[in-house]
């Protein structure tokens, strides 16, 4: 007797590509203080935002007229991160210096 032949059954196999969607971002935003040096807020700017001096001064000034400016756009990690390391500078200084993240719509 011979052995038996088992042809295996196979089914095809669809293709499913998964959407990646983008995580949703978070602004950072400055608020204003009538504490901290304005020369200070335009250091921590550049060192933490990696602004250069002319955008540090207009998002610094920004902020001191309207009360608040949105400084970058990031996933929340980062501007979570960034926000608190701001904040932080200030606090290590002696200043209020307050910096907030809210989700961008």
């Amino acid at each position: 007797m011979s052995p038996a032949t088992v042809t295996p059954t196979t089914t095809p196999k669809t293709k499913t590509t998964p959407k990646t969607e983008r995580p949703p971002l978070w602004k950072v935003i400055l608020l204003n203080d009538d504490f901290t040096p304005r020369e200070f807020v335009v250091q921590v700017l550049k060192a933490v935002f990696r602004l250069n001096e002319s955008q540090s001064y207009r998002v610094m000034m920004t902020a001191h007229q309207k009360g608040a400016c949105v400084i970058a756009v990031y996933t929340r990690d980062v501007a979570e991160t960034k926000a608190k390391e701001a904040t932080e500078l200030g606090k290590m200084n002696g200043f209020p210096l307050y910096f907030t993240t809210e989700k961008e719509e």
